[in-house]
């Protein structure tokens, strides 16, 4: 399933960028779905995540290779300058009541075998088995929680980086408006129908909007720099960021149990995690039991006291030797070390126990507060929408008073100002809402839903 996966996301990256050697790189238009399975593909943190995976058949196959037959060759060549000498009785040769030195054995000593060895029981080799399996598994959980994160970084990045869009839309506008009455009153200075000052807190005020909008430009270039880093599209590489509704909201997002912690990546990472420490402790279990093997070697040895690739036959003696063997190890005191091991293994499998008691806790906290901002920002929008049309309102009868003279200058930049704040606290309740929205799914183990 994983192999399907990951060659689906390679198929879609190599798609995208055939879309995109097709038509000019400031025409590439990409949406928040196609950056998260871009960035799925690119990011180096899911990619080593993926590589995880793969090492573990490796290590599979490394913990497998102990249940399999060890064979192993072998091969010597010694010359023996000076042999070994052994005191032998005189009477062997006729000179009795002595003691006599002989020299045993050959100037030269070659041989060449195979020896083998097959576990029969090794209760460690089982118990490694099932923990190598158990480690992929776990890999292959930390990659869905690291794609997880990624999600939940790049979409909490499009949002705040849209919301930045909207914000610099309405500020243009407000700019574009006091612009206008700037120039109008500059003309009117002209003819003397207003005074210096008047022009000069509408220049300030211009002025102050435009720094205002030079900073939520730079805001949205480092944005845009943040979610291309996070996705591993290079920086200097022009890309739009299709605009999202951000304006619609979906309350059936909390459809949800709060309890259904079980389906929540965090969690079975846990219960993952828990099930290799169990399997720790079993093998530390495992010193306990005898383990029983096979064994046996052969070899082709040849003795003589001339070299023995150059020596006649009849000076040089070649022989065969072989042997077979049944190993049994039977543990019987190592000094209590290994039942100093499973109580440690024992006190880590109660830590761990009181983790997941408290990733418990935890989730169903982040749910309930999700929940909570989700409520409190549903309220607030509602009011803020009716503030930034009440201010827009306000605004508007300003302009036209102050046209007819009914209304001063101050009440016209009181007026903008609260039309500019009205905003701003509408998108910044907007983002607020996005973000608990992002929290929510995540709570839900439902993030993958975004691609959608």
């Amino acid at each position: 399933m994983i192999c399907r996966r990951t060659w689906s996301i390679t198929a879609f990256v190599l798609i995208f960028f055939t879309k995109a050697d097709a038509q000019t790189m400031q025409d590439s238009i990409i949406s928040l779905p196609e950056l998260i399975k871009y960035a799925l593909a690119s990011n180096q943190t899911a990619r080593k995540a993926r590589l995880d995976i793969e090492n573990t058949t490796y290590r599979i196959n490394e913990v497998r290779s102990a249940a399999l037959p060890q064979i192993s060759g072998s091969a010597g060549l010694n010359y023996n300058p000076l042999l070994q000498q052994s005191a032998l009785p005189g009477d062997f040769f006729g000179q009795p009541g002595t003691t006599i030195l002989v020299a045993l054995g050959q100037k030269w000593n070659s041989n060449a075998g195979v020896s083998f060895s097959q576990a029969l029981f090794n209760q460690g080799v089982l118990t490694g088995l099932k923990a190598a399996t158990t480690t992929r598994e776990f890999y292959r959980i930390n990659a869905q929680l690291t794609e997880e994160g990624i999600i939940e970084q790049v979409a909490t990045g499009y949002y705040g980086l849209i919301l930045q869009q909207q914000q610099l839309i309405a500020l243009d506008s407000t700019i574009e408006n006091t612009r206008e009455l700037l120039n109008i009153l500059q003309s009117q200075l002209k003819n003397g129908l207003v005074k210096k000052i008047d022009v000069d807190r509408v220049s300030v005020s211009a002025t102050n909007l435009e720094a205002r909008r030079q900073q939520i430009v730079n805001g949205i270039s480092i944005s845009e720099n943040q979610l291309k880093f996070l996705a591993g599209i290079p920086i200097n590489q022009p890309i739009t960021f299709e605009n999202v509704d951000v304006h619609s909201i979906k309350p059936s997002v909390m459809d949800h149990n709060p309890d259904d912690y079980l389906s929540r990546t965090e969690f079975r990472l846990l219960q993952s995690q828990k099930r290799l420490l169990e399997l720790q402790r079993e093998s530390y279990k495992a010193e306990y039991y005898p383990t029983l093997s096979l064994s046996g070697n052969y070899s082709y040895q040849g003795l003589g006291n001339e070299f023995p690739f150059k020596a006649e036959k009849r000076n040089f003696n070649w022989f065969d030797v072989a042997t077979f063997g049944l190993n049994l190890r039977v543990p019987l005191f190592n000094g209590m070390a290994t039942r100093s091991r499973i109580h440690q293994a024992d006190i880590a499998l109660a830590k761990l126990g009181e983790d997941i008691s408290q990733t418990q806790q935890a989730m169903n906290l982040d749910y309930e507060n999700a929940v909570l901002q989700i409520n409190n920002n549903l309220a607030l929008l509602k009011t803020q929408q009716q503030n930034v049309k009440l201010a827009e309102d306000v605004y508007q009868n300003t302009i036209a008073n102050y046209n007819y003279g009914l209304a001063t200058l101050a009440d016209l930049l009181s007026a903008e100002n609260g039309l500019t704040d009205a905003q701003t606290n509408y998108l910044t309740t907007l983002l607020n809402y996005r973000l608990a929205e992002i929290k929510l799914l995540k709570s839900k183990g439902a993030l993958r839903s975004i691609l959608q």
